[in-house]
């Protein structure tokens, strides 16, 4: 999986968690135990009624709502990892 991040240094991407926290931004580094997001928007799907894959979407279309410069990303947590580019618009 290390390798497969590597290659997605530099873009912009979806992390999803096993909790309800999701980070949106871009990949800067990819570490042993964790990720390093830069211009990061970092959301608490548990704090409103819209649901992870509308919030991704609005993403989307209106760009990222950074609300952290820099975040680490345990990859304990991590569940999965796409590029935001190819979030399917629906």
């Amino acid at each position: 999986m290390r390798e497969t991040l590597q290659e997605m240094v530099g873009k912009d991407i979806v992390v999803d968690t096993r909790s309800p926290w999701m980070y949106i931004g871009r990949l800067e580094a990819v570490q042993s135990d964790s990720l390093l997001l830069r211009d990061v928007d970092v959301h608490d799907s548990g704090e409103t009624a819209l649901p992870k894959e509308r919030y991704v979407l609005s993403s989307c279309e209106t760009g990222i709502k950074a609300n952290r410069r820099s975040v680490y990303v345990s990859l304990e947590y991590v569940v999965s990892v796409s590029p935001l580019s190819e979030v399917i618009r629906y």
